[in-house]
């Protein structure tokens, strides 16, 4: 079918035109023109489009159009085309001039670096590229050329391309052979055209930056040109264009991380020493107050550091593990602004994995001095401006940084000692006048922060003065010295429960802090955190911290605090006698499902987070039945049944009320999920009328968390023979509506919710009452879904549909309950003689071209459990899929070989642990991504 180009630039003039008031017909320009690139005649449009240079849009979206095809869709061209195709790149690449519009000329630069990456056939694309536009051509033209050198190396690990594994080798072969090339090409543009024209300079130090991502001894050859000396010089001089300084910064970076693989002695002298001779241009660009070049002087120590500390930890101070790149970093950390700072953080995550993976104290002695000046400098950098009369709020920049500097101290901390650490900011809060600075005082009381977990419970020295001075702050205290004491006390709390002397005042100074609207909600976390760690020690409190959750709605405390709180307290509470359990548990039960109740009988309309919304009532119940867990004799009445059977009417309201939000049927879910989890069978009463409500609310409105609640329901249940049947006849009745959602176009992609919840429910069925379950009516749609589900790709939900064909293999293979070994065999037999092979190929299928390598750990798990059910078989069945499958790339290059599905074959069927399968799987999956 012809394009219309007419039409095409009609609909181009209507994407671009931003005087077009009329949204829908811009939509549906972006429709078309999307749908138009997905077809074969695309490829034509575009080569007509970029003949007719209509305008600059109509030309951008046909290079646009051609990068997108060659990327995804090369496939779609037979090999007799791909030479024609070439030609016509290479004409309209020859048209691009230092005025063309960049946007299109990095599309068809990009789109021919990719078309030189498929095409096999094409067996010297860069030598043929810099014969044609390289200096001394007839048709020199430096601009296009340095673009399509520079995306090639960018290109080649792209996985948009999937050339497949052989093909990359090849290629990487084959650029590591014409880096000499390069260098050549890179030396006579920076010698000669570079030298007067920095657009030409510029492209050249890009297209070196790029090309050090291909890693070779060749680069030794650098020593001999002038392109070392260039960088350094430019990288010298913080005055030369920011952007040329930036893109040199770009090269020595990345010529260092080449350097950190490659070990090019002869260069590695050259760069690291020029590096190290920076010191002096980074004072020249603080004195200009350029904070760019600063910035690209922090990110060449950084990545000088990070290049060389296995070396400096090895061979500390000696030849390159030279210490004096750590005074380069700590000036760095020194720069009033804590973006810089933050730039050598890497860096120090680094040394303190090597460090942590060598444990030797001899050696971190070396380094201790360097992490002291690290703290001290971060506790500069945290400090905030005398003027602020408030406290930090999270959107705001330096909260975050603030956040990232206890993470590194929480990693470096152990190399000079979190008691050290502790006493370096106690010395802080010892000086003379510390009270009159608040903003000094706060950040070593943050500081502190970091490491208040490390410190060993016994310790009696450094604790006990900086606690009574939190203790005894005065009521007129900056807020946010009050705040991050309250955060301190909060992670002291293993401290605390070592010192229980101190528990009454930590308690009262908590409490206090609960009435400042300011404070509330951290004040309410750290009790938490104390409740937690001080229960052995809180009961006699117990009376008290019921008053205070009592309360706790009168005061400002986020609802995520009241959780947290609740969790607490309901802890304690579990450990109390069973008459005290009950009458408590009731009153806190209580609080929440009146407020519930009230909600649902008043109409009263719902604003989310507040008091109206029934998910704060909802999630406040669940913490509480999810926390208490008091230790009940077989025979007893558990102190919370008649609890859970009190509430239950209300949240069956709950249900009916609110069965349209799906936000608040999770939660309604979730609570009663905790709330069977913490009675267990002893909530039998519910059983029958829960089945019944959620089976017709899931029939209306298909809410996944319905299927999830009735897998909990069969966990704890499905083990009493008399509750199966209601319990199949659940599974039927949810079977219908799942199946209607599932086989919608997209269904499984769309619904990946109810894939996981769904697949939950059976894999229930096949641990707590397997035959029963594989008898079932319904076990046919289950199977036939799963087949689709398994390619599906979706983290959780593919993870639960594998755990059920795992679950599946079990059924037929454990041993322990003799009873009905037989007929579970029998079943299972069944299934695999029917569906096994489809299982497998579906499985090959999406871990090779579907699912990335991080989910290939459970399709191999469930390999080998096929394989310990039935290894001939599953021989069979994967020797079928690997002879059907297509082994040639969108190129038409061979992809894998014989002797390579051979191999593969082998190393699965052979395989005596999953990590085995799934190292075989990853590896094969890369002869085709």
């Amino acid at each position: 079918m012809e394009v219309d180009i007419q039409e095409v630039l009609a609909a181009i003039n209507t994407l671009y035109d931003v005087n077009v008031q009329d949204k829908q017909k811009h939509d549906q320009a972006s429709k078309w023109l999307f749908q138009l690139q997905r077809t074969v005649q695309a490829w034509k449009v575009a080569d007509q489009l970029l003949h007719a240079k209509h305008d600059v849009n109509s030309c951008f979206f046909a290079a646009q159009t051609l990068r997108t095809k060659i990327q995804l869709y090369f496939g779609e061209l037979p090999v007799e085309a791909h030479a024609s195709l070439r030609a016509s790149m290479l004409e309209h690449l020859g048209h691009i001039t230092e005025n063309t519009y960049q946007g299109i000329a990095t599309q068809l630069c990009v789109a021919l670096a990719d078309l030189a990456l498929h095409m096999a056939s094409w067996e010297d694309p860069i030598g043929d590229l810099i014969t044609q536009f390289g200096p001394g051509s007839s048709t020199g033209n430096l601009v296009p050329l340095l673009e399509v050198l520079i995306a090639m190396p960018e290109e080649l690990h792209s996985r948009q391309l999937r050339l497949g594994l052989n093909r990359r080798k090849h290629l990487d072969e084959y650029f590591r052979k014409k880096v000499p090339s390069i260098i050549e090409l890179l030396h006579v543009a920076v010698s000669t055209e570079g030298a007067s024209k920095e657009s030409t300079h510029l492209k050249a130090l890009r297209c070196l930056a790029s090309w050090f991502n291909i890693h070779t001894e060749e680069w030794v050859l650098l020593t001999n040109t002038c392109l070392v000396n260039d960088i350094l010089a430019v990288v010298r001089n913080p005055q030369v264009a920011p952007r040329l300084h930036e893109i040199a910064t770009d090269c020595v970076c990345s010529a260092m991380i080449m350097l950190e693989a490659e070990r090019i002695q002869p260069l590695a002298e050259v760069l690291f020493a020029g590096v190290l001779q920076l010191g002096e241009p980074y004072h020249m660009a603080v004195a200009l107050e350029d904070i760019n070049a600063i910035t690209n002087y922090a990110r060449i120590f950084s990545e000088l550091g990070e290049t060389l500390v296995e070396v400096m930890v090895e061979q500390p101070g000696q030849g390159l593990g030279s210490l004096q790149v750590l005074h380069l970093l700590l000036t760095c950390i020194g720069h009033h602004d804590w973006e810089v700072a933050e730039i050598t953080f890497n860096f120090w995550y680094k040394l303190s994995e090597v460090l942590y993976r060598k444990n030797n104290d001899n050696i971190n002695e070396q380094f201790k001095p360097y992490v002291e000046r690290l703290i001290e400098a971060l506790y500069r950098h945290c400090q905030i401006e005398p003027d602020h009369d408030s406290i930090l709020v999270q959107q705001d920049d330096f909260y975050e940084f603030r956040e990232r500097v206890q993470e590194l101290i929480k990693d470096v901390v152990f190399i000079c000692g979190s008691r050290l650490c502790f006493l370096q900011m106690a010395q802080v809060l010892s000086t003379p006048d510390i009270n009159k600075n608040w903003n000094l005082m706060e950040a070593a009381l943050f500081i502190m922060q970091s490491v208040a977990k490390n410190l060993v419970p016994e310790e009696n020295e450094v604790v006990p003065p900086i606690l009574e001075g939190v203790l005894g702050q005065p009521d007129e205290v900056h807020l946010q010295v009050a705040f991050t004491s309250v955060q301190l006390l909060g992670e002291l709390n293993e401290w605390v429960a070592s010192h229980p002397a101190l528990l009454p005042h930590v308690l009262q100074f908590l409490t206090k802090r609960l009435h400042n609207k300011h404070l509330a909600t951290v004040a309410a976390k750290a009790l938490d955190a104390i409740c937690q760690s001080c229960r052995d020690h809180i009961e006699q409190h117990f009376d008290g911290l019921l008053e205070i959750v009592s309360s706790l709605d009168c005061l400002s405390v986020s609802n995520e605090a009241v959780v947290g709180l609740l969790k607490g307290v309901a802890s304690i509470l579990g450990r109390l006698p069973p008459h005290r359990i009950k009458a408590d548990m009731r009153r806190l039960c209580f609080a929440q499902i009146n407020n519930l109740r009230k909600l649902i009988e008043e109409n009263v309309p719902m604003e989310k987070n507040t008091a109206s919304d029934p998910v704060v009532w909802l999630d406040r119940l669940a913490a509480i039945f999810r926390n208490v867990n008091p230790s009940v004799q077989n025979g007893e009445q558990h102190p919370c049944q008649e609890v859970v059977m009190e509430v239950w009417p209300t949240l069956s309201q709950t249900f009916q009320k609110y069965s349209c939000d799906l936000r608040v049927m999770e939660h309604c879910c979730r609570c009663l999920r905790f709330a069977v989890r913490c009675v267990h069978q002893q909530s039998a009463p519910l059983l029958s009328p829960l089945v019944q409500q959620i089976v017709g609310l899931y029939a209306n409105h298909g809410h996944s968390c319905f299927l999830y609640l009735g897998s909990i329901l069969v966990d704890e249940y499905a083990s009493e023979a008399g509750c199966v049947g209601g319990l199949l006849a659940m599974l039927e009745a949810f079977t219908q509506p799942t199946f209607i959602i599932l086989t919608q176009p997209n269904g499984f992609r769309d619904h990946p919710d109810t894939v996981d919840d769904w697949f939950r429910l059976c894999a229930r069925f096949l641990q707590r009452a397997p035959v029963p379950f594989l008898q079932c009516a319904a076990v046919n749609t289950i199977l036939e879904c799963g087949l689709q589900a398994c390619m599906l790709d979706h983290k959780e939900a593919n993870s639960a549909v594998l755990k059920f064909f795992q679950d599946l293999v079990e059924a037929g293979r454990k041993h322990e309950d003799r009873a009905d070994y037989e007929t579970r065999r029998s079943l299972v037999d069944s299934i695999f003689n029917t569906h096994g092979e489809a299982l497998v190929a579906n499985l090959i299928t999406a871990a090779v071209f579907i699912l990335p390598q991080y989910m290939h750990h459970d399709v191999a798990e469930t390999f080998y459990q096929i394989m310990q059910y039935d290894r001939p078989k599953f021989c069979m069945w994967l020797e079928a899929k690997l002879k059907v499958l297509p082994t040639k790339n969108s190129g038409g290059v061979e992809a894998v070989s014989r002797g390579e599905l051979v191999e593969f074959h082998k190393s699965v069927t052979q395989a005596e642990r999953t990590k085995e399968i799934t190292r075989a799987l990853v590896d094969f999956s890369r002869f085709f991504s």
